[in-house]
């Protein structure tokens, strides 16, 4: 599973290679993983614990020669802090989210430095992954709900030197109109060091609200700046995130919205088994608490939220268990905007027990 991301599959995954004669080597890989959770202030149409099944995916690729793809096929659930826990019944839905195959796409890589990519692709956006195995927590931040997931569109990547540039024109969050543009620049100072800024917006408008699809953020402009440490066993990731919706009566947006958050993802590798990885947010938004706002970005205008998360792994060979502890709390809520069942609850805890395979 080679992901951006630093995660648990790029530090323990073991694929597969077959050699496919004039067709070249192939790696499969996969994941199969359950969980458990319990959380206070469940939302209206949330339960207060459940058990689930996170993954059951496999991968397909090949990495190398002039014509090289990847497809991601199965099953998945998506925890993410501050909202709804998403189940696997509703993941793979694909009017709900991304489908039974969520990323596919074909790579046309004609020299060492250049290639171009087509298909369902990876969000250029946020050092967060879509799917839990590609991220050291298993749920997702405050700071990715704001950040496109998985994108269909054209990708070209150009590398010179120790900065790597990447340009998409795609359908921003899975809207399915092709009015994005994404772009993504990293230099790699040293081998301890790296920077990268991220930015994409709308070029269009685009009417359609789904899970997968959210209005606001599907009309908006994003960046982001973020710097990652490695040595030896810390990794160190700090970043900041800016997102804009321009002014637009028709979306509800009567005064144009915006949000600013900055977050610390961390993970210190103790053995070659055991790991704990953390990660700190914060996120305010635009406005005030009295304004009479149809649509935020947040919970309510002016609203804000702090986020800590605490996450232990234990690994040996394919086998890995891990746990998330995480507490939200919600500054400025507005009424019916929050957790619990009437959305007026501030704060939320979260445990949650991960185990499985890779393979």
């Amino acid at each position: 599973m080679r992901a951006r991301h630093v995660s648990i599959a790029s530090r323990y995954t073991y694929p597969c290679s077959v050699e496919i004669g004039p067709l070249g080597t192939w790696y499969i890989d996969g994941i199969l993983s359950g969980l458990a959770f319990q959380q206070s202030h469940a939302m209206a149409n949330d339960k207060s614990g459940s058990i689930d099944v996170s993954n059951g995916q496999f991968i397909v690729q090949k990495i190398d020669g002039p014509i090289q793809f990847y497809v991601q096929a199965g099953t998945y659930a998506i925890p993410a802090l501050g909202l709804q826990y998403s189940h696997l019944g509703d993941s793979s839905d694909a009017n709900n989210l991304y489908g039974y195959v969520p990323q596919t796409y074909l790579k046309l890589a004609p020299t060492d430095t250049f290639s171009v990519q087509i298909g369902k692709l990876p969000s250029l956006l946020g050092p967060e992954g879509t799917f839990d195995f590609q991220n050291l927590n298993i749920e997702r931040g405050l700071l990715w709900n704001q950040s496109s997931s998985v994108s269909r569109g054209v990708q070209l990547n150009e590398t010179i030197g120790p900065v790597r540039f990447r340009l998409s024109l795609n359908d921003g969050y899975y809207s399915n109109h092709y009015n994005w543009l994404t772009g993504l620049v990293t230099w790699s100072i040293n081998e301890t060091n790296t920077l990268r800024f991220e930015a994409g917006g709308s070029v269009g408008k685009t009417d359609i609200s789904t899970v997968a699809t959210p209005l606001l953020q599907n009309n908006s402009r994003i960046y982001d700046l973020v710097y990652t440490y490695r040595a030896g066993a810390l990794t160190i990731m700090p970043y900041l995130q800016y997102n804009r919706v321009p002014e637009d009566v028709s979306l509800g947006v009567p005064l144009g919205q915006s949000s600013f958050g900055s977050a610390i993802l961390a993970n210190y590798a103790f053995t070659p088994k055991w790991a704990l990885a953390g990660r700190i947010e914060y996120i305010g938004s635009s406005g005030h608490r009295t304004q009479a706002e149809p649509a935020s970005l947040l919970y309510g205008p002016g609203s804000s939220a702090q986020s800590f998360t605490l996450t232990p792994t234990y690994s040996y060979e394919r086998f890995f268990l891990r746990g998330d502890m995480s507490f939200v709390a919600i500054s400025n809520l507005a009424a019916g905007k929050g957790f619990g069942h009437n959305g007026n609850a501030a704060t939320q805890m979260r445990v949650l027990v991960e185990t499985g395979f890779l393979f």
